[in-house]
């Protein structure tokens, strides 16, 4: 049962807003939600032709995939104007994880074997989309610190196009150790499969 797994993401929305005079301040917000779409099956090349059929697509392809985490960044930043000088005052970095998962409609009547196969292949989807949400709250909160650490300019007008200019470097950023993680996975998919199983054959259950 061949496993493709992406990630989708929407552009980050980075709102610049109101000078004013204060202490500063930072904020990440982070939020997941989970969806599914129904899959039917009693052979696991029906549960395959079925994820072909029904998954969702990612990255504008209109290819298909057992599983997807759709991921949107945004936030707003305030400006401090002192003494000539202009820098970073509150800053709120949001991202929206949304997991996209499998389920099996018609898992009744269906046999030992294929249950097992499927309760791996489901699991190994989830802890692979959790940790695609993972790697978005980690880079959200490491943006946050480096939005907080620039450093004053001469006028707000150039504080707020350098927040830009890390914003953009920081979501850059994200998009790369997406990919790099989903290269890692798709090299070792068929051994952690071969893992998971043999871990449920010997009464383990499957790792996280």
């Amino acid at each position: 049962m061949p496993l493709a797994l992406r990630y989708m993401r929407l552009p980050i929305a980075f709102f610049m807003i109101a000078f004013f005079c204060g202490t500063a301040a930072a904020e990440v917000i982070a939020t997941k939600s989970y969806s599914y779409f129904d899959i039917k099956g009693k052979t696991a090349d029906e549960l395959d032709d079925e994820l072909s059929r029904r998954g969702p697509t990612a990255n504008g392809s209109s290819a298909r995939h057992p599983g997807a985490t759709k991921i949107r960044f945004g936030g707003e930043a305030t400006y401090i104007q002192d003494n000539g000088r202009c820098r970073v005052g509150n800053v709120k970095v949001t991202v929206h994880t949304q997991i996209i998962m499998p389920r099996w409609r018609n898992r009744k009547g269906a046999s030992r074997e294929l249950s097992m196969i499927w309760d791996a292949l489901s699991s190994d989807i989830k802890r692979h989309e959790e940790r695609h949400a993972e790697i978005a709250r980690t880079q959200a909160r490491a943006m946050e610190r480096e939005l907080k650490a620039l450093p004053a300019q001469r006028s707000c007008e150039l504080m707020q196009e350098l927040v830009s200019d890390r914003s953009a470097r920081g979501i850059e950023e994200h998009d790369r150790l997406q990919a790099r993680f989903d290269r890692v996975e798709a090299v070792n998919f068929q051994n952690r499969m071969l893992r998971l199983l043999n871990n449920r054959l010997r009464g383990k259950g499957g790792e996280r």
